[in-house]
């Protein structure tokens, strides 16, 4: 929910829309092929001067938001930068007994490449997300000629992310004044009244939507209202030029 607010007080709101899409997707693609820390770093640095100077969003709260698949991602790679083996490794040894914690230098170089070009790609999407209603990425995605199926749905889910939010707040919060989690017991069994409550909700919350839907002629189509922001030239120079750099340090780097 503060992400959907914080794009709609962007300064980059009004950019056009298929701009941003073709930046952020374009980027992640390189971002993913080329594996390169000096790449995934610059792409970290532009996406957060893109987002903290120019769409306006505070550097406290971007940084939160990076820290969030941070906290996974170093979880998930610890098994590349930490071993423990009776044979020390090149880049580090604490012994233990008769182990050693240890790693080498091929591991905190892959471990750490792994990571940056991680969040370098999650940033590209923090940038789309963070600047770009969800409607102007529908009307995009559409214009993709993407089947309308998939939008719809895509449209759907996230309308319903914020209902069932909103419901499990008030649950939660019901549960905690009556000390349904003042124990792990508790917690558990407040836990599991709550996901079947939600499963009914969402149940009965959809069949509402689609009666409504159809009180108001729905023929298979969901309509929104889209504004259209042009292009401009020199937004589109700047994406050119950009992408070709990147792909420029790609090939320096393979070489």
């Amino acid at each position: 929910m503060i992400i959907d607010k914080l794009c709609y007080q962007s300064k980059l709101r009004y950019v056009n829309a298929g701009v941003k899409l073709a930046y952020s997707i374009t980027t992640l693609i390189l971002c993913i092929i080329s594996r390169s820390a000096l790449i995934s770093c610059i792409v970290i640095g532009v996406n957060t001067w893109l987002c903290v100077c120019r769409g306006g969003v505070l550097m406290r709260r971007f940084l939160r938001l990076m820290g969030i698949p941070l906290a996974f991602l170093l979880l998930s790679t610890i098994a590349i930068l930490v071993n423990i083996s009776r044979t020390p490794l090149d880049a580090y040894a604490i012994p233990i007994g008769s182990y050693f914690i240890t790693g080498s230098h091929a591991g905190l170089h892959q471990g750490i490449s792994l990571i940056l070009t991680a969040l370098a790609s999650v940033s590209c999407l923090y940038f789309l997300s963070l600047n770009t209603p969800m409607t102007d990425i529908l009307t995009q995605l559409r214009k993709l000629k993407l089947p309308a199926l998939f939008i719809e749905l895509m449209l759907l889910i996230y309308r319903f992310i914020f209902v069932l939010t909103d419901v499990a707040s008030a649950i939660t919060t019901s549960q905690n004044s009556r000390l349904g989690n003042r124990n792990f017991k508790t917690s558990c069994k407040s836990f599991g009244s709550l996901g079947s409550a939600l499963f009914i909700r969402a149940m009965k919350k959809s069949d509402a939507l689609y009666d409504s839907m159809e009180a108001r002629c729905y023929d298979g189509t969901i309509h929104v209202l889209t504004e259209n922001y042009p292009a401009k030239s020199s937004e589109l120079l700047l994406l050119i030029l950009y992408e070709l750099l990147l792909i420029l340090l790609m090939i320096w780097r393979i070489r």
